[in-house]
Order: structure tokens, then C-alpha cells, then sequence
């Protein structure tokens, strides 16, 4: 796969945004988990693929080639926004806007993949990724939604691990509702980011199980989101690495590898676990 890189363009386009998006998903995936909202991550996959189906059905329909990634990032934002003003709406039952959304999503998938004559090779790829189709307009895509999250992260840090840990005591501290807004759209830009390297279907668990692995073993916020990154990017890269060679969608090589980690993690944990009780005994 080194020598691909230098040869094949597509190789390097895939790689680059491998690389993205090991860093922008488990860094977004740390505040999601915090927040127990893993689910959303589901719910704007589901309604991304809505989007991609309505970008495919378009261009069948009138031959005007559309990006579907670009109609899954819109149909991911505004999925986002709604489950945000569904939140609020059911503010003593915030989580049943999760289930509308997918369910929103999927139907919006039937409608539209009937209309387009039903499952075609492109479909596939979004479903589980692919190397050989991200392109260089893909690549630039997800360089813009990796700069833009990266950098409200930054800006907004604060206010976000206030949220993350403490949202009724964010709202005494009057955190304005904006970045609840600001941190669904990101998580729906991180999806749409994510897809075209992990595929729809797969894209929640490039967000939670680096987090989830990197929970057993830090002890602070930091740590998790760093080591977090770090499974991530282990992940793409070995998953990408594989799928290369077997030939195969790199979506479930990846979050294959992210399962490896997290088993060892448990059972790191579980040796040291051990080792601390037979120090004690002796």
C-alpha cells in the first residue's frame, strides 16, 4: 500500500481523509459519549443516507451529477437542527427526537432508492466504504468539515465540556442554546465526513468504540479525547492497510480493528486488575 500511495491518486485521496477522519471522529465521539448521546450518531447516519439516495435518485432523474455527499451533508445538518427542536420540544422526553430522525431517514432511503431503481455499485460504497471511490473533491470536502470542526472545538472548548458534564448547570451559567446547535451540526458534519472512508452503516462506531477503548484506561478528559485519536487513527490506518490487501470495504476492516482494541483494553485491564490483588496478598 506505501508504493499505491505514491502511484494511485485515489490511494492517497483515501488515505488523507482516512486520516481526518480518525482525528475528527473520535474527537467529537469523546464529547458524545460523555453526553450519552451515542445514538444521534445513528440517527444522522440513517438520514445521511436519506440525502445520498435523494442525490443518486436526482441525477438518475435528469443526468445533473450531483455530489452525494454534499446532499447527505445537507440532509445530515438539517437532521441535526430537527432533533435539536425536537429536544427542546420534548424537553421531559428529549430522546424520542432520536428515533423519529432514524426513522425519517430510512423511510426517505426506501423512497428514494425505489425511485432510482434500486441498489447500484455507488450506493454500496457509502453503505460501507471504499477506497478506490473517494475523490479529490471528496477529499477536499472532508479537509473543510475536518478544519471547521477541529477548529470550534478549540474555540468552544469550554463551554462544551460544561455541557458535556453539566447541562442543567451550563444553562445556570447561561451557555447559550447556540452551541447545542453549534455541537449537533458538527456531529452531523463529522458523519457526512466519515462516511465515504467508514461507511453509513458503520460511521457510529468509528465515533464510540475509540472512546469506549480509551475510557478503561485514562483518567481524565484529556487523556480520553488524546488516546482516543490515537485508537482512531490506529484504527483507519490498519483498517485501511487491509482492506487494501483482502480487497475488500474498508468500512468494516476499520471498526473491526477498533474492536481489537477495545477487547485488549479489557484485557490489559483485567491483568492489572490481577497483578494489584496478588501484590496486595503478598
Amino acid at each position: 500500500m506505501i508504493e499505491a500511495l505514491f502511484t494511485f491518486d485515489f490511494i492517497r485521496y483515501s488515505f488523507i481523509s482516512g486520516l481526518i477522519v480518525g482525528l475528527i471522529a473520535p474527537l467529537l465521539g469523546a464529547f458524545i459519549v460523555v453526553r450519552r448521546l451515542s445514538l444521534i450518531a445513528d440517527a444522522l447516519s440513517h438520514i445521511s443516507l436519506g440525502g445520498i439516495t435523494f442525490g443518486l435518485y436526482i441525477t438518475s432523474l435528469t443526468g445533473l451529477v450531483i455530489n452525494p455527499l454534499i446532499s447527505g451533508v445537507v440532509f445530515s445538518v438539517l437532521g441535526a437542527l430537527g432533533i435539536e427542536k425536537m429536544r427542546t420540544a420534548y424537553k421531559n422526553f428529549s430522546e424520542i427526537s432520536i428515533p423519529i430522525i432514524m426513522s425519517l431517514g430510512i423511510a426517505l432511503s426506501v423512497i428514494f432508492l425505489s425511485l432510482s431503481n434500486g441498489f447500484n455499485q455507488d450506493l454500496f460504497g457509502y453503505l460501507f466504504g471504499s477506497i478506490s471511490a473517494v475523490t479529490k473533491g471528496d477529499l477536499i470536502l472532508i479537509s473543510i468539515i475536518g478544519v471547521v470542526v477541529v477548529t470550534f472545538i478549540i474555540l468552544l472548548y469550554k463551554e462544551m465540556f460544561l455541557l458535556s458534564f453539566d447541562e442543567e448547570y451550563s444553562e445556570v451559567m447561561k451557555i447559550n442554546r447556540f452551541i447545542h446547535i453549534i455541537f449537533i451540526v458538527l456531529v452531523a458534519l463529522v458523519i457526512s465526513a466519515s462516511m465515504r472512508i467508514v461507511g453509513i452503516l458503520l460511521v457510529s462506531a468509528m465515533m464510540t468504540l475509540p472512546v469506549a477503548a480509551a475510557i478503561r484506561i485514562t483518567s481524565s478528559f484529556k487523556q480520553l479525547i488524546f488516546v482516543s485519536i490515537l485508537f482512531g487513527e490506529l484504527s483507519v490506518i490498519s483498517g485501511l492497510f487491509l482492506g487494501f490487501h483482502l480487497d475488500i470495504s474498508p468500512g468494516g476492516t476499520i471498526v473491526l480493528v477498533a474492536l481489537v482494541i477495545l477487547a485488549l483494553t479489557f484485557l490489559v485491564k483485567k491483568v492489572g486488575v490481577g497483578q494489584s490483588d496478588r501484590a496486595r496478598e503478598l
